[in-house]
């Protein structure tokens, strides 16, 4: 059995999740070549914050990983395997588990996203409430599916479980910002205001 320690086997992880949300969907990863960059994206500015202001607040490095993941994210847009290599590495965790925490949630991406991160509710009360019209608008108006970003890098559409906002559904997330009560109307004019 390989060393689930052993970044060399994270690769075969990377590829298996690279899918999102569909571990039965495999890549051949025996091809699949990681890029590597000679500067990390844990750098020593990152390093020493996250030692600062974010370690002093959890009782174990593991316990910190969520809020590393974070601020790597914020820093570079996503998440990638040397990304995911380094963290472990920072936080004295296995690659493989590291990979397994990051994969779990929906909030780290693992490919370049959009300007904008629209992510329209699907949560019970907005599908009621007409969620598949807004996805309907942006389907069409930007030409891209869930999990896809606009060719010209602005948009990435993503689907969310649940944004907690039941009572003002139909709601979308945009990047950091929650919108309520959305019709197509005024999700178009939202949409047409972004930079």
């Amino acid at each position: 059995m390989p060393d689930r320690d052993d970044p060399a086997i994270l690769p075969q992880h990377f590829a298996a999740v690279a899918g999102r949300n569909m571990a039965w969907i495999t890549k051949n990863s025996a091809t699949m070549q990681i890029e590597q960059r000679d500067e990390p994206y844990l750098d020593d500015a990152l390093r020493q914050e996250l030692e600062a202001t974010v370690m002093p607040r959890y009782p174990t490095r593991r316990a910190a990983a969520l809020p590393v993941l974070h601020a790597v994210q914020e820093k570079h847009g996503w998440i990638t395997h040397q990304a995911i290599t380094e963290v472990a590495r920072f936080l004295d965790i296995n690659v493989t588990e590291m990979l397994d925490t990051a994969t779990f949630y929906e909030m780290f991406h693992f490919e370049p996203t959009g300007k904008y991160l629209i992510w329209v509710c699907q949560s019970i009360s907005c599908e009621l409430l007409g969620h598949d019209g807004l996805l309907d608008l942006v389907r069409d108006k930007l030409g891209i599916e869930p999990g896809q970003t606009t060719d010209d890098s602005r948009f990435t559409l993503l689907t969310a479980e649940c944004l907690g906002s039941c009572d003002t559904a139909p709601c979308a997330l945009i990047n950091e910002t929650l919108h309520e009560n959305l019709t197509i109307e005024n999700f178009e004019q939202l949409i047409d205001s972004l930079d």
